[in-house]
């Protein structure tokens, strides 16, 4: 079955469509991971309020959720293909209106667009992800991959920055041709993802055939949160609570505990996105050849060491000035990225392998909606934390949520190996 044709000549038509989902996810990885980066420049050169500049989160979270709720299972009438590229279109007019008219309203607006965007174009990704994979482990396989890349978008969206701030502040608004770059990326994984012909039949719903109805698509989402999907969803909202904790404060860490200055504490942050894409890409290697349960508690064992490293290391005795001077654990603390990458694509695509292909939709609405609810709740809680006892007792409290994360995932691959039996027994 080859369900997917290009109408470019002498191109592998799976690969184009693969390659169109992996660019449209890297421009989106960049969007996202702005926020920290637009709050320090919007403040100092576009003359916006430090409290206002704080609200940008919440303007790109807010719509993933919102979208995820009401368009997630209607997705696949509408059209996954049309959806994304209204996304990207969106996305890419918004990157030109800030480039142009810079200010907090038009910042706000960007958001707002990536953030919907990135609801369609999440759950329209990982329902072709579906289509594209003939057998569970390409499916897993596949979705590591374009996750990985994702990683390597954030990266990449950080380097961009990096490169068109103007440190002699001779330009000052120079940094806004990012927007410029960004909308240019968008409209080539716009144009990318426009020639591919997809058939997106076995991800449309029987029930998309009639009179749309959002009541209907909301009971369907809701209606899947049973039995597996129930250890499924704890699995995911343990992991983005852990892996949203830990990224969010760990320059606060650094700074508090280990006695780096602001900058250093910030780039040593950047590891952790950095060894996350790397763990994605060598475990999509991995995932090709052997089972998944095996390396997620090789994982799980290397983040508990981790951690317990970060409660029992000494602290360094004076301030480091010098990449050179700092201590080890402030390499080791964004190894972790390395061990807790392969987590959330192996479960997403675990749970969505043992699904029908046109439920793929909704089940990916509800794993957009938890995630931001995990993450928004893994950094509150955190901070608490750290406002209740030292930066290193904080995290080494994440031990118990990983403890957690352990059991749910024991418990996940039982069910997913019950459910894999009992689709053969019917085959049979």
């Amino acid at each position: 079955m080859n369900p997917v044709s290009l109408s470019v000549p002498g191109l592998a038509s799976p690969w184009a469509a693969r390659f169109a989902i992996v660019l449209v996810y890297m421009v989106f990885g960049a969007l996202l991971n702005s926020v920290g980066s637009v709050n320090l420049l919007a403040v100092q050169t576009l003359g916006i309020s430090a409290a206002d500049a704080a609200l940008f989160d919440a303007f790109k979270d807010l719509p993933i959720a919102l979208t995820s709720l009401l368009l997630a299972a209607r997705l696949p009438s509408l059209g996954l293909r049309r959806a994304m590229l209204l996304g990207l279109a969106l996305v890419t007019l918004a990157c030109l209106l800030v480039w142009q008219a810079p200010g907090l309203l038009t910042l706000r607006l960007l958001f707002i667009a990536v953030g919907a965007a990135f609801a369609v174009v999440k759950v329209g990704s990982y329902a072709l992800i579906g289509v594209l994979s003939a057998t569970q482990q390409e499916h897993k396989r596949l979705m590591t991959l374009v996750e990985g890349l994702f990683m390597v978008g954030v990266l990449s969206g950080y380097a961009l920055f990096g490169a068109m701030v103007d440190d002699s502040g001779a330009r000052p608004l120079a940094w806004l041709r990012v927007y410029a770059w960004m909308a240019g990326a968008a409209a080539v994984a716009a144009l990318v993802l426009a020639r591919c012909r997809i058939d997106e039949s076995e991800a449309r719903s029987a029930a998309s055939d009639g009179r749309p109805s959002l009541r209907r698509d909301l009971a369907g989402m809701w209606g899947l949160l049973n039995g597996l999907v129930l250890v499924f969803v704890s699995s995911a909202f343990l992991y983005v609570l852990i892996e949203q904790g830990l990224g969010t404060w760990l320059p606060t860490f650094n700074s508090s505990q280990l006695k780096l200055p602001a900058s250093m504490s910030v780039w040593f942050a950047v590891l952790m996105p950095a060894s996350t894409a790397l763990g994605r890409l060598l475990s999509s290697v991995w995932l090709a050849r052997r089972g998944w349960y095996g390396l997620l508690n090789f994982c799980l064992a290397a983040i508990a060491g981790l951690m317990i490293y970060t409660l029992l290391a000494p602290a360094p005795s004076q301030a480091v000035s010098d990449w050179r001077d700092a201590p080890l654990l402030a390499f080791a603390l964004p190894a972790m990225g390395l061990f807790l990458s392969p987590i959330y694509p192996v479960i997403n695509s675990a749970m969505l392998s043992v699904l029908p292909r046109h439920q793929h939709s909704a089940m990916t609405g509800l794993i957009v909606l938890l995630s931001a609810l995990g993450g928004t709740t893994g950094s509150f809680v955190t901070g608490r934390l750290f406002m209740a006892f030292d930066a290193r007792t904080a995290f080494g409290l994440m031990l118990l949520p990983l403890g957690l994360l352990a059991l749910t995932l024991w418990r996940f691959h039982l069910g997913v190996q019950a459910r894999a039996a009992s689709s053969e027994l019917t085959l049979a």
